[in-house]
C-alpha cells in the first residue's frame, strides 16, 4: 500500500501533559505503520505541555522518517491541536487518535476499506452494539458522557450516539474544508467537525470500535462538563 513520492496516512496525536503515557502510545503506532509498510507521518501537537511531552515524542520517533511535533505556545484545547496537526497532515488520509490510545491504533484496519468505498468521514463509535468495551470509565464519567451525547442529539446533531470517540478518520479535501471551518476549541470540538462535515455533504460512516478506559483523564469532571456544555451552546448557532 505504499505509494511512491507520497504519503498515504497522516496520524495527528493532540497531546497535553502527556510525558507518562506518550511513548508507549508512539511505540504501538510505529511499530503497527512499519507492519503495514504505509507511507504514513505522525504528528504530535503538543497543546502547550509544561511537562516533557515534546521531548519524550521526539526521544521515541527519532528514527521515524515523517515524524514531527508541532507545539502551541500556551494550552489551547484538544480542538485546537487536532485543527492545527489537521492544515498541517500531508497524507491522502487523515487520522486523529487520542494521546492514550482508548481506541487501539490496529482499529484502523476497519475504516480503512471504508475510505477507499468513497466515505469522507469514518468515525469511531462506543455506542454501537457491536463495541467492544474492555474497560468502561467511572459511574459519574459515563453517565455525564451518555447526557452530553443526548444533548448532542437534541440540540445539534441527530443521528450519533457517539460524537465523542477519539478515533476518526477523513480524506484529506475533507479533513482540510473541515478544519479550516472549525471554530470549537475545547473538547466539544468532535461535534462541530461532525455538524460541519454534513453540511458541506460528506458521507460519514460510523464504525464499532474496542475501547479502553484510561483513569488519568485530561476531561476534569465538573469544570471540564460546564466547558463543553457552553461549547455545545455555541455551537448549536451554527445550525
Amino acid at each position: 500500500m505504499k505509494f511512491i513520492n507520497s504519503i498515504y496516512l497522516s496520524v495527528v496525536v493532540p497531546a497535553y501533559n502527556e510525558e507518562k503515557r506518550i511513548g508507549f502510545s508512539l511505540f504501538r503506532v510505529k511499530d503497527y505503520l512499519q507492519s503495514r509498510n504505509l507511507s504514513a507521518e505522525v504528528i504530535v501537537v503538543d497543546d502547550g505541555s509544561t511537562d516533557r511531552t515534546a521531548e519524550v515524542a521526539r526521544e521515541i520517533m527519532a528514527d521515524y522518517p515523517e515524524f514531527r511535533v508541532i507545539s502551541h505556545p500556551v494550552n489551547r484545547g484538544k480542538g485546537a491541536a487536532v485543527r492545527t496537526g489537521a492544515l498541517q497532515a500531508r497524507g491522502e488520509l487523515v487520522l486523529f487518535t487520542d494521546a492514550d490510545l482508548s481506541t487501539p491504533i490496529e482499529e484502523l484496519e476497519k475504516f480503512l476499506p471504508l475510505a477507499r468505498e468513497g466515505y469522507e468521514v469514518v468515525i469511531g463509535s462506543r455506542a454501537l452494539p457491536e463495541s467492544e468495551i474492555k474497560e468502561r470509565q467511572g459511574w459519574l464519567r459515563e453517565h455525564l458522557g451518555k447526557g452530553f451525547n443526548l444533548l448532542v442529539r437534541l440540540l445539534v446533531l441527530k443521528g450519533f450516539k457517539d460524537t465523542q470517540c477519539g478515533f476518526k478518520l477523513f480524506r484529506k479535501e475533507a479533513a482540510r474544508e473541515i478544519f479550516f471551518r472549525l471554530e470549537t476549541e475545547g473538547f466539544a470540538f468532535d461535534v462541530e467537525v461532525l455538524l460541519l462535515a454534513r453540511k458541506l455533504g460528506y458521507k460519514i460512516a460510523q464504525v464499532p470500535v474496542v475501547w479502553v478506559n484510561h483513569p488519568e483523564s485530561r476531561v476534569r469532571l465538573v469544570r471540564g462538563s460546564v466547558k463543553m456544555l457552553g461549547e455545545l451552546i455555541k455551537i448549536r448557532r451554527l445550525k
